[in-house]
């Protein structure tokens, strides 16, 4: 799939088989992180559906959604706002827990991090069952704020968390996807 500036980003984004665990393929996107033409179409083509809207912050979950987040937020001119594993926010946070596959986690947000009608660009690097990213809008949501959409570089829509966000109503922007494991 060639983008707007003729790059590849698929062809740079290496899948590990059996991670994190037997029979797993994990898209790892760091190869495509460390290859300077690979991360700047990257954030060229997140930002590109974004460019004179209406976003107050980004938001991005750990931890790439922390390098592409601040990577787009400083191209939009827009602040950059994290969402965090629990116990990793120093001031007063609200939390969220959702389900993984082998168990339960649970991600916060700072409190006073969002505002009433503050919309956000969720950002992250993958969707795939859509837990974490449905648990952060969740978290948007309670704290005020309006989630204008979601970006992610890969989806796997066998998986079918891109599916979940649009059935909650929000727009989900993607750069690739990989149709099966």
């Amino acid at each position: 799939m060639d983008l707007r500036n003729g790059f590849d980003i698929k062809r740079y984004i290496r899948a590990v088989p059996d991670y994190p665990k037997p029979g797993i393929q994990f898209y790892d996107v760091t190869t495509l992180f460390a290859n300077m033409h690979g991360f700047r179409a990257c954030i060229d083509e997140l930002i590109w559906p974004f460019l004179g809207g209406s976003i107050d912050y980004v938001v991005g979950i750990e931890a790439r959604g922390f390098i592409l987040g601040g990577a787009v937020a400083h191209e939009l001119g827009k602040g950059f706002v994290p969402i965090r594993k629990k116990g990793k926010l120093p001031a007063k946070v609200i939390g969220k827990d959702y389900e993984l596959e082998y168990g339960i986690d649970t991600i916060e947000i700072h409190a006073d991090a969002i505002s009433n009608g503050d919309r956000i660009l969720l950002i992250d690097d993958l969707i795939a069952t859509g837990g974490t990213a449905n648990a952060a809008i969740d978290l948007i949501r309670q704290s005020g704020g309006e989630v204008a959409a979601a970006a992610f570089v890969v989806d796997l829509p066998f998986l079918g968390g891109a599916a979940k966000l649009k059935n909650k109503g929000v727009k989900v922007h993607t750069l690739v996807q990989f149709d099966s494991e």
